[in-house]
């Protein structure tokens, strides 16, 4: 297997897709055409805050990570966000995960950037042993106001 990560391009467009379903299928959310446009738009945008990465093996997509650099104020430096990192699931177990996760660390290496985060939700314990491998388990806690969902309960 030889498997080579870059920079998506214009022509990844119906496979990223297939996969980016799947990732959304995974976390049970619903990807309509609008939010997977939009998502494009941004990662075909090379001003755009989001780039996204896919890992190739031969002319197929396997996997993609999609990142975006954010403040850190505390630390005076930025840090990579990783928003999304998926492996197809025929593909997994072989390293792709891992090598996406050490190309977004390059990047932000190459970016001289303070730090590479991400989340996954508590019930991935298959994603978290790959992370546990490459990263560490910080003691923070996330939270969240849906704001689109107060939203449609408002309206209601």
């Amino acid at each position: 297997m030889s498997i080579e990560v870059r920079p998506v391009r214009d022509g990844d467009f119906f496979a990223w897709l297939d996969l980016y379903a799947k990732y959304a299928e995974f976390y049970d959310t619903e990807l309509t055409d609008q939010k997977a446009l939009v998502l494009w738009s941004w990662l075909s945008a090379a001003d755009h805050e989001e780039s996204g990465y896919v890992a190739v093996d031969g002319e197929r997509i396997v996997g993609l990570a999609h990142v975006r650099e954010f403040a850190r104020p505390l630390e005076g430096d930025r840090g990579l966000f990783l928003d999304d990192l998926f492996v197809a699931e025929d593909e997994r177990g072989k390293g792709i995960g891992r090598r996406l996760i050490q190309t977004v660390r390059e990047l932000a290496e190459q970016r001289g950037l303070g730090v590479v985060q991400w989340i996954t939700a508590q019930d991935n314990t298959a994603a978290q042993k790959v992370y546990d491998g490459v990263a560490e388990k910080t003691g923070w806690v996330t939270y969240e106001i849906d704001l689109v969902s107060a939203r449609a309960r408002e309206r209601a």
